[in-house]
């Protein structure tokens, strides 16, 4: 389970003055999310959903609040005030470099993350980027140690899951957006995660690439579930249509800076249709809150 408690977001940013202002990416934000749920985070450009999932990815550490996953705290809030900023040197000061490497490279949580512009390494080949995610997993503590036939017969298994056995050896300047998007995808499922962080992942494909991505996504997880624990899903996305059609629950954020606007939850089965009458009523409420924060009033013909 993810349990998010009050966080909040302030960077310090310079103005064309060449001052230094405070801005506000996330303000307040508390919300649960329970294990094997697919749930969307929407909301309109600029308006922290990014930075919301990078603290949950333990990428950012939280101005305020903090994000525990099955109970574990992910990253400790920094140290906002000089009293708090003695209390955390107090904390941490018998904790000697050496101790910090040892640590620092070795994650608290089983979690995968997929960003909007693919991330794999284009000097490998599809097999060799999903070989290097399952590497680096059987260097980590506790991890059952798989020998190289091992590791790259899992990463072909996986490959072939999402269709690219056939391109296993090709670089990702040889594949389209759409398969290097499923490349993605692969090696964030080969490490077999709890939970999969998705950074508006279908935004830089077309349409029709899209909508086939998304169902492809639903029917790995369906897949994984079958056979082994759900994965939870946390998907940052701009499009109604996408989160309604995918998720479990929208979470919808406001204009920046990002606070909770509205949890709507999507009862409609699976497998669903994009068509179905209750999925298109979801979308126009939200594109409606959405045409009443850009405009500040209602559009009525929604």
């Amino acid at each position: 389970m993810i349990e998010a408690r009050s966080i909040s977001k302030f960077f310090s940013v310079i103005n064309e003055k060449g001052l230094a202002e405070g801005l506000t990416a996330v303000l307040n934000v508390s919300l649960t999310i329970p294990d094997g749920k697919i749930v969307s985070i929407l909301g309109p450009s600029g308006c922290g959903k990014s930075t919301f999932l990078e603290i949950l990815a333990g990428l950012q550490a939280p101005t305020d609040g903090a994000i525990h996953i099955d109970g574990k705290l992910v990253l400790e809030p920094l140290p906002a005030t000089r009293k708090e900023q003695i209390a955390y040197r107090r904390r941490y000061r018998f904790i000697s470099p050496l101790a910090n490497g040892v640590f620092r490279d070795h994650p608290k949580h089983d979690i995968a993350m997929i960003f909007q512009d693919y991330a794999v390494f284009p000097w490998m080949t599809a097999l060799q980027n999903v070989v290097f995610a399952l590497k680096l997993r059987n260097a980590e503590r506790g991890a059952v140690k798989l020998k190289n036939r091992e590791i790259e017969e899992k990463a072909l298994f996986y490959l072939n899951r999402v269709d690219l056995a056939a391109s296993a050896h090709k670089y990702p300047s040889q594949l389209s957006g759409g398969m290097r998007q499923r490349l993605a995808l692969a090696r964030a499922l080969s490490v077999e995660p709890k939970i999969i962080l998705m950074d508006e992942p279908f935004a830089a494909v077309d349409a029709l690439t899209r909508e086939k991505l998304q169902d492809e996504l639903l029917r790995l997880l369906d897949e994984t579930g079958k056979t082994g624990a759900p994965i939870t899903v946390v998907l940052v996305t701009h499009d109604p249509q996408e989160a309604v059609y995918l998720s479990d629950e929208v979470i919808v954020f406001s204009p920046g800076p990002g606070t909770i606007r509205n949890r709507i939850p999507v009862t409609v089965k699976r497998p669903r249709a994009r068509t179905d009458a209750e999925l298109l009523e979801t979308q126009d409420r939200i594109l409606a809150m959405f045409q009443y924060d850009i405009n500040q009033e209602a559009d009525y013909s929604i």
